[in-house]
């Protein structure tokens, strides 16, 4: 079969989507190359039945992929899709997922030609939960876009931005989001235990409530405003708990500051 799709960098993030796209039927093993030169990454992905390589020279010289996916750390991007160059006459498509590295980075280094698509996943991905926002350059097809949409449709969901500059505010969201969530279950672990719950029973309660309530926000159909006033009694419990977190805005005016706060800080590492 045809090498359809290279993917530099076989990682976490890189695992799973590859993961993703096989367990979905999306690719078959035989049309994926993995190129990744930690052995034991490298390995994990030939398990899987891919062709795999320590370096971008080992991919079969008569390969014409559709794909090539940059999942690889920033710091290395340059240098990686470098090694990339001779499929820059716009027969493939560049997927880059790396933070903070715009389009245009990716031009100077490929030509003209190249065909590129931004891609800003979160870690959720992981487990196929993840949100994926990307920006596509003028020389993607539409066929193209659509291609790798339903690829990445099986880490998650997909979202597209015709405005690259919107990128930051993508990763102040849903990039740095999951932080967020994560350190909110911690806070609502401590408030438990300090009401005297124990830490165990605390976790639990805490974890189960931010994933019952997000499965149901996300499946119900509802407004998410719509479900708070259902669950809030008129001068019941939790009417008394959101008069603290919702009394002159306190968490909508925390979370627009912290997410102002991570925007700055993405146009600052772009630059």
């Amino acid at each position: 079969m045809t090498i359809r799709l290279v993917l530099a960098g076989c990682g976490n993030m890189g695992y799973a989507m590859l993961a993703g796209w096989l367990k979905s039927g999306k690719l078959h093993p035989s049309a994926v190359f993995v190129v990744e030169p930690n052995a034991d990454l490298r390995n994990r992905a030939a398990a899987l039945g891919c062709g795999a390589a320590a370096d971008a020279s080992d991919i079969p010289a008569d390969a014409v992929p559709d794909l090539v996916v940059i999942a690889v750390k920033p710091q290395v991007i340059r240098d990686v899709t470098a090694s990339y160059k001779r499929f820059g006459d716009g027969r493939t498509t560049f997927v880059s997922i790396a933070a903070g590295t715009p389009v245009a980075t990716f031009e100077a280094i490929l030509g003209n030609r190249a065909p590129i698509v931004r891609c800003m996943p979160n870690t959720p991905a992981a487990i196929g939960k993840g949100m994926m926002v990307v920006f596509s350059n003028r020389l993607v097809s539409d066929e193209t876009k659509r291609f790798v949409a339903d690829l990445l449709s099986a880490s998650g969901q997909v979202a597209t931005i015709e405005d690259e500059g919107l990128m930051d505010a993508v990763t102040a969201v849903s990039g740095s989001g999951p932080a967020y969530i994560f350190h909110f279950i911690e806070a609502l672990t401590v408030a438990a235990e300090k009401a005297g719950l124990p830490t165990t029973t605390a976790k639990l309660l805490a974890m189960q409530t931010v994933y019952g309530a997000a499965s149901l926000a996300a499946e119900s159909g509802e407004e998410p405003g719509v479900l708070r006033q259902q669950v809030t009694s008129p001068n019941g419990t939790t009417a008394a708990a959101l008069g603290v977190l919702m009394g002159e805005d306190r968490l909508t005016n925390l979370l627009t500051e912290a997410i102002e706060a991570a925007r700055l800080r993405s146009i600052e590492l772009g630059k």
